[in-house]
This record gives C-alpha cells, structure tokens and sequence, in this order.
C-alpha cells in the first residue's frame, strides 16, 4: 500500500535501477521492499496517534481483491486542529497484515 507514495516509489525506482545494473539481486530487492512494507506500517502504528473525521457524498465505491475504493466528492476533512476540503477524493482501504503474515509473502 505505502509503495504508491512518492518515498514507496523513489524506492522501488533505485531498486529497478539497481536491479538493472546488476548490482542488486531482484531477490536482495524484493527483501528490501518486504522490509519497507514492515518498517513503514510500524512507524505509522506507533507515530501517528491523530484522528481524522470525513464526511462527503459518496459518487462510487468498489470492493475487489479484498480491497474498497470509494469517490468522494465535496469531502470535508476534520482534525482537532484544521478542516481541509476537495471536491474529489479516492480513498483506496484494505485489510492490514500481521507481521507474521507479511513475513511470509
């Protein structure tokens, strides 16, 4: 899930490089990106404590693979301390694994 953002990408794009050049085996770099995985859902376990309260109208949702995707739009963001608003959000849920289950992709 955290691969699709811009730190989850610029990684996966110095493997790819890497890979390329043969100075990584692909094997070498899909443990790094299990590692990523790992060490990513931690941090934001034990980091992030804020909440966040949405509200907006829902124009799509989908449930495949054992994820949801839902289109908002006009959705309004709450916080303790601000309010952020957009006119079309995608929000994109799945199931968390344990690391016990990551550990064995």
């Amino acid at each position: 899930l955290y691969r699709k953002s811009s730190i989850g990408q610029c990684l996966t794009d110095i493997l790819d490089d890497l890979v390329n050049q043969n100075t990584l085996s692909s094997d070498l770099a899909m443990k790094v990106l299990v590692q990523f995985d790992k060490s990513i859902n931690e941090a934001l376990a034990a980091k992030a404590k804020s909440k966040t309260a949405f509200k907006g109208h829902l124009h799509t949702y989908r449930f495949c693979d054992n994820v949801w995707t839902f289109i908002l739009e006009n959705a309004n963001f709450k916080t303790d301390t601000e309010t952020v608003s957009a006119e079309l959000v995608k929000i994109v849920a799945c199931a968390a694994k344990t690391t016990e289950e990551a550990a064995k992709l």
